[in-house]
C-alpha cells in the first residue's frame, strides 16, 4: 500500500494568497491585516519547510485584495512575505512586501517615557532604516530597532 507524503490544500477561485511569512510571525500577520474578525475565509499553515526561511507560514483569503500600504504594514513581521493575487484559480500577479516610510497605529514606541505610552493615542514612526530595521517615534525622537520592536 501507498502511502500519501504530501499535504494538500485547496486552490482559491479568487483572493490573496501571502506566502513566506516566518512562521512565528503567522499570528501577528493576521491580527496585522485584521484577518481574525474576516467575514471571508481565511486558510493559514504554519511551519512548512523553506529554504529561505527553514520554515514558514502562508495564509490564503478569499475575495480580498489588499492595497498596497495595507499589505506593507506586514513588513515590519514579515519583511520577505510575497502574495500572489488569483482571479479564476489563477495568479494574476505577483508582489512583494516593501517597508513603509511612515509606520502609523502599528508598533508600540520602546521609550517608557514617551507620550505615547502614557496617553491615549496613535504611534506613529519614520522609517529610518529598512535592512536591518530602524524606526523614529514622531513624539520623542526614540529609535526602535528590529530586536525591541513590540507590535500593538
Amino acid at each position: 500500500m501507498e502511502v500519501k507524503k504530501e499535504l494538500k490544500v485547496n486552490a482559491i477561485k479568487d483572493g490573496t494568497v501571502i506566502d513566506h511569512i516566518p512562521s512565528h510571525s503567522l499570528f501577528q500577520v493576521i491580527s496585522i491585516l485584521g484577518l481574525d474578525n474576516s467575514i471571508h475565509q481565511v486558510i493559514f499553515g504554519s511551519n512548512f519547510e523553506s529554504k529561505q526561511l527553514g520554515k514558514k507560514a502562508i495564509i490564503k483569503v478569499t475575495n480580498i485584495f489588499f492595497k498596497d500600504d495595507e499589505i506593507n504594514k506586514i513588513a515590519l513581521v514579515a519583511p520577505d512575505a510575497k502574495l500572489n493575487i488569483i482571479k479564476n484559480y489563477q495568479v494574476i500577479e505577483k508582489k512583494l512586501v516593501n517597508v513603509p516610510d511612515e509606520i502609523i497605529g502599528i508598533a508600540k514606541c520602546m521609550n517608557p517615557k514617551c507620550i505615547t505610552n502614557n496617553e491615549v493615542m496613535t504611534t506613529r514612526f519614520e522609517v529610518v532604516g529598512k535592512k536591518p530595521l530602524a524606526i523614529k517615534c514622531n513624539y520623542c525622537e526614540k529609535i526602535t530597532d528590529q530586536q525591541n520592536l513590540e507590535i500593538l
